[in-house]
């Protein structure tokens, strides 16, 4: 059994079987509704139902509450119609834009830029054309049927022929894949990934002042929407906020440096939460987030676009929506949820 599923403001539909999520059925008809993880983890998809019933499959509490049930929030990442739904959801993007697509990628290079960050380049294929907005991942193919995320952190105008995407990868002890990266992976090994995924990018309607906010190699899609700024000459005034622990997760801390010489607009401040003395930090620590909330109290004029690890975007949001008055449709969020925090 199908059902019609409209989303609005957009106007657009798109049908649902019964045994399908609503955010696998959009994407297979070309509906770019907003997402993340697509486990129910991190609360990217999140959208409010203005009619019709749903079921939803397992999810963490924070992506969705009970609470927030209740009033009519839907995962569409984890739910299923069981009659005709009507959504709405304002993030929806150009329909039948950047179809996703599996496809081989052989290993050009492994380049480990810190104790526990490997930048992976991966060339496709000559024959392949490959456009994604910058700020998207990919997902790798593991043999076992498992899959891996991972942002590109170069735009799609630096790709080159054949096109080569980066991957920083972070080593996760005991990590399926991240443990092979770090020991077997070889250049010239292939792996199959699925690609583009999620709906993290740049705005480009709009003209507001920009954070980017990023918490370890959450710094990939914030890269690769530089690169695109740049690319495409927009002088939005934007601040990068960069935060790690020491020092030396700012593993490309020299390139933004680089990119300042050349992008005006562009403002950086890097933020380490527990530099040791034999680091010699003299700049900015605390938590990331905490040093926008000092800079800039009042966001309720900007945007904001947050990359990293759950705990950084989830306190991000919450307390930029309440103490400086961001608009909640003015934070746009990609959250690394590893398979450990989907286990937790």
């Amino acid at each position: 059994m199908s059902f019609k599923i409209s989303v609005q403001p957009s106007g657009r539909e798109f049908d649902a079987q019964s045994d399908e999520t609503l955010l696998a059925a959009g994407l297979r008809q070309g509906i770019g509704l907003p997402y993340g993880c697509k486990d129910g983890a991190c609360g990217s998809c999140k959208c409010k139902k203005i009619s019709g019933s749903v079921v939803h499959g397992e999810h963490q509490a924070k992506a969705l509450s009970a609470d927030e049930e209740t009033q009519g929030f839907v995962l569409t990442c984890c739910a299923t119609a069981t009659s005709d739904v009507v959504l709405e959801s304002r993030q929806v993007v150009e329909a039948g834009q950047y179809p996703i697509r599996k496809m081989p990628a052989r290993v050009l290079s492994l380049d480990r830029v810190s104790h526990d960050v490997m930048i992976v380049r991966l060339q496709l294929p000559a024959s392949e054309t490959f456009p994604f907005h910058a700020g998207q991942y990919l997902d790798v193919l593991l043999r076992d049927g498992s899959r891996r995320s991972y942002s590109m952190g170069n735009a799609p105008q630096s790709l080159g022929t054949p096109p080569v995407v980066d991957l920083h990868i972070r080593h996760l002890p005991g990590g399926l894949f991240t443990d092979q990266v770090f020991s077997t992976l070889k250049v010239k090994d292939i792996v199959r990934i699925e690609a583009p995924q999620g709906s993290f990018f740049l705005r480009e309607d709009s003209d507001k002042p920009m954070v980017l906010l990023a918490s370890g190699t959450g710094f990939a899609p914030i890269k690769a929407i530089l690169e695109h700024m740049q690319a495409q000459g927009i002088t939005r005034p934007a601040t990068l906020y960069w935060g790690g622990r020491r020092p030396s997760d700012l593993y490309l801390d020299a390139w933004v440096q680089e990119q300042l010489q050349q992008m005006p607009h562009l403002r950086y401040v890097p933020v380490v939460s527990d530099a040791l003395p034999e680091d010699h930090w003299t700049g900015r620590t605390g938590f990331v987030h905490l040093a926008v909330l000092q800079d800039v109290p009042d966001l309720s004029g900007h945007e904001v676009y947050a990359c990293g690890v759950p705990v950084m975007v989830d306190s991000a949001k919450r307390d930029f929506v309440a103490q400086a008055r961001l608009p909640e449709e003015a934070f746009f969020a990609d959250s690394f949820t590893s398979e450990a925090d989907k286990a937790a």
